[in-house]
């Protein structure tokens, strides 16, 4: 007996008939209730903080307080929405605006314009404090913090290490080479300096140089993690004195808020993170068909990478992957499209090894991926030359993923496991 299972592709759904015997899972995220009033539920947070006393006990008139924000790359995280109300809170502790500042967590990426500053602070925000752009090569605004137990040499922004209070903000959710994002992120990279950055993320390539990727960095993987206790080394060098973080439902709204010691109240919101997007499995199967979500979410190859991530950890050893992606903008953004010129797998492994880039490394794994098993991606025409040269398999129809992916497959009993929602759900498979 058929099923028919519909999967976003840009602002259309397609539509495939899959034999419901062999279907093993069908991943999908859990819904949970959005915070309804968000100034209530961060001063609840504030006044409830994990591992810290109050913000009111931490923090005293006279001191210089700063607040690390993460850059528009992470505007998904919406904090305009809550910083008013921690500048309030702050406030309210005997700290007054002048006494306060904001720094753009830019990491490597470029500064914020004026605008972009308003978009995720707030206008009111920007208007109350001063903002600052961190900026990584500049060692004349880094200060020197100490050495990680791996040996990495710690620079984080000077203005921030000068304040008597660092107060870090930002979104938990998975991320595919740190295990979460959130919490120590906002130290490493948001205002660490570029060497300093470089020697941690590079914790994410195999410690035996032809062997590519590190396997111990992934998606929900905290121990062992090379990268995340560096890390959070690193975090213990900075000192933050507060967190707040925020937890997302599958809509993008607020989902709880977490605030208190570093570390503790973070990794307490890992654990609600894992609870909405982990899906635990039983087995990996023999085929994966997984959609993006259609848009924005494929709108580029990039954005893309997550659901080929995602779907690879549902998939068994030599089995195959058919991930649904339109990508309107196929070669945005360049600083990702570009690497995939390395057509020999260990000129692109040292090319990150002497470079490391985030996009680099994310079209590394993709690359990766496409080496060790089919990796069909249905996707626009004019795509197809583009990711054919990317090691993927580029098709313009569903049902052409499907009969490639059985023909891949050899065997007519495979396994099926679909993911409608690849982009956010993370399969945790069991034992």
């Amino acid at each position: 007996m058929e099923k028919i299972f519909e999967f976003g592709f840009g602002d259309q759904k397609l539509k495939l008939a899959l034999p419901e015997e062999q279907i093993i899972q069908v991943i999908e995220g859990r819904a949970y209730p959005p915070v309804t009033d968000v100034a209530a539920a961060v001063k609840e947070a504030l006044a409830n903080p994990i591992g810290t006393p109050p913000l009111k006990e931490i923090v005293k008139p006279g001191e210089k307080v700063g607040i690390v924000v993460s850059d528009i790359t992470r505007a998904w995280v919406k904090f305009n929405f809550f910083l008013p109300v921690l500048l309030d809170e702050l406030n309210a502790c005997g700290i007054p605006d002048s006494d306060m500042f904001i720094v753009i967590g830019v990491g490597a990426h470029r500064a914020h314009t004026v605008d972009e500053d308003v978009l995720v602070c707030g206008q009111d925000v920007c208007h109350r404090v001063p903002v600052y752009q961190h900026d990584c090569h500049n060692q004349d605004e880094l200060a020197y913090v100490g050495k990680t137990s791996r040996g990495v040499e710690t620079y984080i922004n000077k203005r921030l290490a000068e304040a008597d209070r660092m107060i870090i903000t930002g979104g938990i959710v998975y991320h595919f080479m740190a295990g979460f994002g959130g919490g120590r992120k906002s130290i490493m990279p948001a205002i660490s300096g570029f060497r300093t950055i470089q020697g941690n993320h590079l914790f994410c390539m195999n410690k035996e140089v032809g062997k590519g990727l590190n396997p111990l960095c992934a998606s929900g993987s905290l121990e062992p993690n090379d990268m995340h206790h560096d890390m959070c080394d690193m975090a213990e060098l900075a000192k933050p004195d507060f967190l707040l973080n925020a937890v997302f439902t599958p809509e993008g709204k607020f989902a709880k808020f977490f605030a208190g010691h570093w570390y503790k109240a973070w990794e307490a919101g890992t654990k609600l993170v894992e609870e909405i997007y982990g899906v635990p499995i039983k087995a990996q199967a023999d085929l994966v068909i997984a959609s993006s979500g259609g848009f924005p979410k494929d709108i580029n190859l990039y954005q893309g990478s997550k659901t080929i991530d995602n779907a690879y950890m549902a998939c068994k050893p030599g089995g195959a992957i058919i991930c649904i992606m339109e990508c309107r903008d196929i070669y945005e953004p360049r600083e990702f499209s570009d690497w995939f010129k390395h057509k020999n797998m260990l000129d692109f492994e040292m090319a990150i090894r002497n470079h490391f880039t985030i996009p680099g490394f994310v079209a590394y794994k993709c690359a990766d991926i496409a080496q060790k098993q089919p990796l069909i991606v249905v996707t626009k025409p004019e795509n197809v030359d583009f990711v054919n040269g990317t090691g993927m398999i580029a098709v313009t129809s569903l049902d052409e993923a499907y009969r490639i992916a059985k023909e891949k497959l050899g065997k007519k009993d495979f396994t099926i496991t679909v993911m409608p929602g690849a982009a956010n759900t993370v399969p945790v498979l069991q034992g």
